[in-house]
């Protein structure tokens, strides 16, 4: 999903490489991304035609790079966010992001990735339900249950909430 991010940080247009570091790692609630991960995935993005480099002066005179999105990398990214599996619906952090940029595809995306979600979610319910009923659990077993059934009924209650704003037209 780091792949994902750093492409979608380019939509609104060209950035340095410690500006997307430090962007990409506050969406995946870090302080910043390690280089490690950052410019060998830029390379291979440009090595792909999806993102092209140029060197820009920088304000004490040094040299930087500037990497912006092209064409072919937004629709790579608008194809990959369309992507949805059963992995990414089991993952929180995949289901937000791609909420985050429910803009940028279709409404039939949307709903099916809503419907991906909401059908794990409630899968989740039933097996946190099960457990419940068939085994015995102390005071703080429980506690940790019903707060996964309590989230768990929330983000349903969430995906309602997207969908009736689907359905109105106001998405």
């Amino acid at each position: 999903m780091t792949d994902l991010i750093i492409l979608a940080t380019l939509l609104p247009g060209p950035k340095h490489g410690y500006q997307l570091k430090h962007e990409a790692g506050i969406i995946l609630g870090q302080e910043a991304l390690h280089n490690n991960l950052v410019y060998p995935l830029l390379r291979r993005f440009m090595n792909s035609r999806w993102v092209t480099r140029k060197t820009v002066p920088g304000e004490r005179g040094q040299t930087r790079h500037q990497y912006a999105l092209t064409a072919l990398g937004r629709s790579v990214l608008l194809a990959r966010l369309s992507e949805f599996t059963d992995q990414d619906a089991q993952s929180p952090a995949s289901f937000r992001f791609r909420v985050s940029l429910f803009q940028l595809v279709g409404a039939d995306v949307r709903r099916r990735i809503l419907e991906a979600r909401a059908n794990f979610l409630r899968s989740r319910v039933a097996k946190l339900t099960a457990i419940q009923a068939n085994f015995p659990l102390d005071r703080y077993a429980s506690d940790v249950v019903s707060l996964y059934r309590e989230e768990t009924h929330s983000e349903l209650k969430w995906i309602r909430h997207l969908e009736r704003l689907e359905k109105s037209g106001k998405a």
